[in-house]
């Protein structure tokens, strides 16, 4: 049996889960009740070729990365699966958090690239003297 190991992207983080595609299917079972959900992947693959695999965990990656942008509010039973306890709520338009609570969880949260510090204007050629 395969074991597929996905990578998810959510507010920021990055979630790993390695599980069976029996596992997936019936998460989207449960989750069609409750929210809407992208196509999964089908049950059935006629060969078990590295290629037709790597397809397959793409195509489960997508799957869930989807209903994660789909879904303002992720039900208990998808953040179970992923493995993931708390997920801030970012309202879309202030998603900064307030500034004196930057030495906690708030500020894990922010999405910047980190700051470059160039001493000399890297685009310029030295003087040659």
């Amino acid at each position: 049996f395969q074991v597929f190991k996905i990578e998810v992207l959510m507010s920021g983080r990055k979630h790993f889960v390695e599980k069976r595609y029996s596992e997936f299917h019936a998460l989207h079972k449960k989750l069609k009740k409750f929210i809407r959900t992208p196509e999964i992947p089908s049950k059935h693959v006629r060969n078990w070729v590295p290629k037709v695999l790597e397809q397959r965990r793409q195509g489960l990656e997508l799957y869930l990365q989807t209903v994660i942008l789909e879904n303002e509010e992720l039900p208990k039973i998808f953040l179970d699966f992923l493995n993931v306890r708390h997920v801030p709520s970012l309202p879309k338009a202030e998603s900064c958090g307030s500034f004196d609570e930057t030495e906690s969880e708030e500020s894990s949260k922010l999405s910047h690239q980190p700051v470059l510090l160039f001493l000399r204007d890297p685009y310029v050629l030295p003087k040659a003297n």
